[in-house]
């Protein structure tokens, strides 16, 4: 397929309105908005829902793209943006983030590496710049040769060929920093391969009689995600100006961030009782603590979405949590203040060392790595085979939000595991396992008071369900020691 092509269709489409020329934009690029949909929610209905969505997004906006020339890369990012704002709104509500991949011992082979980065692959790419998506998306999602890489981004085919593999080198990058070490050419192989599967026969017709009624005839949740996903969509688009008047000096070794005081605290956008993690990316960039304007009884906490993070009602240690990304590893050498506050800080990049600096200046607390022999929990396998803990044969993941007495989840590492366990717990888990690769776990267990944890019913659980022990140990662990400025 030519990379006028597209061009051609959504100026047949806009102009004249002609719903053969839809119908085949439908059929071309169907394949794509699906498979980024289902990798990013694990569930087939969801991703059909979604997939419709973009596309009546596409009729839309077909007026505003008749002249893309690589509507492909656009198609991504919607179904990216789109899928998101699903997960965010449906899955993962008032869910801490987390993020845990395959470790790097893995054979390197295409269908392993696949397994290790098709988690988090879209997000990778969303987040390469336009041009480097572009390049990407064309050459391995839509199986395109260099040459058509080229014309499509008004570049020679040598041109092309350099950027495909400067955009690899920096996918490469990304997935070394989440332990899957491979190369340029294995990865380019497993995506190729992988990246794209067949939809199901019918969503193609179904999904373009919809989309051509402009959403007329789409179900109310459809239309929510669609309302939802335009405003992502706009505020991405708005987003690089806003960047630009946001002041951040980054220096060798130490980050400095200008921001305007705000004496008199009145209520901000994102300072709601029960905020939704949307508000991120809503909220214009930015590092700030303010003190708490809803206290919550039972109190606060935080959360985080692509290295951004937003407090309500949060104490010092959810803050500390938050700019160290550590949870229960923490040993304090003088006492925090009692105080609960709001905060957050969502710059587009250097995030979390801005708001340490942010903590040292407001609090005079800083914290450092260091290696203590501590107590801790060692997870070993007590019970090989449990019915509660199957490796599993899709290449979805998923994680449904951890409810008390009950952890599930769809191909996830034991990693998963161990870090949920170290947050209820409050004790550092030591993985002995031995186990690797994804599984689908599902324990359940007696527990419904956040203040009296069952932890004996929870450790029994574990036995019983998952075939998994966890032994009392004492071992050296790398802790974040929080100290106050002298």
């Amino acid at each position: 397929m030519q990379a006028t092509d597209d061009s051609a269709l959504l100026r047949q489409y806009a102009e004249n309105h002609s719903d053969e020329a839809f119908a085949l934009l439908v059929a071309q690029h169907i394949n794509l908005v699906y498979s980024v949909a289902l990798r990013q929610v694990g569930n087939p209905h969801q991703a059909e829902e979604i997939t419709q969505a973009v596309f009546i997004i596409l009729a839309k906006k077909a007026a505003e793209l008749r002249h893309n020339k690589a509507l492909s890369s656009w198609l991504f990012q919607a179904a990216h943006l789109t899928a998101n704002n699903f997960v965010r709104s449906e899955i993962r509500r008032h869910c801490r983030e987390q993020e845990a991949f395959v470790q790097s011992g893995l054979n390197e082979s295409g269908t392993r590496i696949w397994a290790s980065i098709a988690p988090s692959l879209d997000t990778a790419i969303a987040g390469l710049n336009e041009k480097d998506r572009r390049a990407i998306v064309l050459r391995f999602y839509e199986g395109r040769n260099l040459r058509e890489v080229g014309v499509a981004l008004g570049a020679s085919e040598e041109a092309a060929k350099k950027r495909v593999t400067r955009a690899l080198e920096k996918l490469q990058r990304f997935f070394l920093k989440r332990g899957v070490t491979s190369t340029t050419e294995i990865l380019a192989g497993a995506i190729s391969a992988n990246s794209v599967q067949a939809a199901p026969t019918m969503l193609a017709k179904s999904v373009t009689a919809v989309a051509l009624a402009k959403g007329v005839a789409a179900s109310t949740s459809t239309l929510t995600l669609i309302k939802g996903a335009l405003k992502i969509m706009a505020w991405t688009k708005a987003k690089t100006a806003i960047v630009g008047g946001v002041v951040v000096l980054l220096a060798v070794g130490t980050t400095t961030v200008t921001v305007k005081e705000i004496h008199d605290h009145r209520m901000y956008s994102w300072e709601v009782p029960n905020p939704d993690i949307k508000v991120l990316e809503q909220a214009p960039p930015q590092v700030t603590i303010f003190p708490a304007k809803f206290l919550k009884s039972g109190g606060g906490g935080w959360a985080a979405e692509g290295g951004r993070v937003l407090g309500i009602s949060a104490g010092i240690i959810d803050m500390l949590e938050a700019a160290y990304a550590t949870q229960a590893r923490m040993v304090f050498t003088t006492e925090l203040p009692q105080d609960k506050y709001d905060f957050i800080a969502n710059l587009p990049t250097g995030t979390a060392q801005v708001l340490q600096t942010e903590i040292k200046r407001r609090f005079g607390l800083v914290g450092r790595l260091e290696t203590i022999e501590t107590n801790v929990l060692v997870l070993t396998v007590k019970y090989p085979n449990a019915q509660g803990l199957k490796p599993n044969r899709t290449r979805v993941r998923s994680m449904l939000n951890p409810q008390f007495g009950e952890y599930s989840c769809i191909n996830q590492p034991i990693s998963g595991l161990t870090y949920f366990l170290e947050l209820y717990l409050g004790t550092p888990i030591v993985d002995r396992t031995g186990l690797e690769g994804g599984f689908d776990m599902d324990v359940k267990w007696n527990d419904t008071d956040k203040a009296n944890r069952n932890v004996d019913g929870l450790k029994q659980a574990l036995m019983d369900q998952l075939g998994l022990e966890l032994v009392p140990g004492s071992e050296p662990v790398e802790m974040l020691v929080v100290e106050k400025v002298k």
